[in-house]
């Protein structure tokens, strides 16, 4: 099977604040400009290449998924995996790139490249770039395996993460080896804007479309068993997420909202959520990326106060 490999260049600074974190589930490798990326598909490598002239990849991950995003929510979706200390330093780099003009107090839209089990060469494991990278190159390059420098990139990368010293990237049996897909595990970041786009930026409930008041709620939580998937995921304004985790609103497995009484009990209030009560609320167009029956039937029996 023949599969893509982009090369990027990669921002030093990113690189060396990413390489020196522990434990990463994903990172986000963001663009100062909100360019659209189409050049991979989920579960193909995204490789760094550092600026001339150390012509050099230092490492990589599976891509996962792309889209663009106002900084302020990447980081929050990203924290540190944005590849900086803070969300001031993050937008401080970005507004570098971009010669923005020093009183720009904009939220800039960036573009999002979400990658899964990254990794991170020391020196001694650092791949030249292939004879055919021009360095008139300023943002990425795609190889393919079906071509010499696409499959001797992939093999170089297959030898250095099969060494003892690397975990697994990913799941056994797979563990690379014959180029192939490598099934992307989603991180917390990468559930939430994921949800965020096949929901079309609108909250499923109310159709609230400010996107710093949406959240990405998990049907079944995570650390009860559920997973960083679109089918386990609904976004939602803030105030209807935290009444849904705490078991006041729930989504039945026929797809309508319910209101649970309690609201009344407990708070003598609820009029807003009240009259949302039975209806039916809104699922991505894709099938395979609605909500999970069965997850909603364990938030019914499990959350949901009623």
């Amino acid at each position: 099977m023949a599969i893509n490999l982009v090369v990027a260049v990669t921002d030093g600074d990113w690189f060396e604040s990413l390489r020196r974190m522990p434990d990463l589930a994903e990172v986000n490798f963001w663009a100062p400009s909100a360019a659209n990326f189409r050049a991979l598909q989920p579960g193909e490598l995204f490789l760094f290449k550092l600026h001339a002239p150390r012509n050099m990849i230092v490492g990589g991950g599976i891509f996962a998924y792309a889209n663009t995003l106002p900084c302020s929510l990447a980081w929050e979706a990203f924290g540190a995996a944005n590849g900086a200390r803070s969300a001031h330093e993050m937008r401080t780099r970005i507004a570098r790139y971009r010669r923005a003009d020093p009183g720009d107090r904009s939220d800039f839209a960036i573009g999002c490249r979400i990658l899964t089990q990254p990794f991170f060469f020391d020196e001694p494991d650092w791949i030249p770039v292939p004879s055919s990278w021009s360095p008139n190159i300023v943002s990425f390059k795609t190889y393919n395996t079906d071509d010499a420098d696409g499959l001797a990139l992939w093999e170089a990368i297959n030898d250095r993460l099969n060494q003892p010293r690397f975990p697994a990237v990913a799941e056994p049996p797979v563990r690379f080896g014959a180029p192939q897909l490598i099934r992307p595990r989603l991180g917390q970041g990468a559930f939430r804007v994921l949800v965020t786009d096949i929901y079309e930026r609108r909250c499923a409930v109310t159709g609230e479309r400010t996107l710093p008041a949406l959240e990405a709620a998990h049907i079944r939580p995570y650390g009860d068993g559920g997973e960083h998937a679109a089918r386990n995921g609904l976004l939602l304004r803030r105030d209807v997420h935290s009444l849904f985790d705490a078991g006041y609103v729930t989504v039945t497995p026929s797809l309508h909202f319910e209101v649970s009484r309690r609201i009344k009990e407990e708070f003598d209030n609820g009029r807003h959520y009240y009259a949302l009560h039975g209806q039916a609320i809104a699922v991505p167009k894709e099938v395979g990326q609605r909500p999970d029956p069965e997850a909603l039937s364990w938030h019914n029996e499990h959350c949901y106060r009623g």
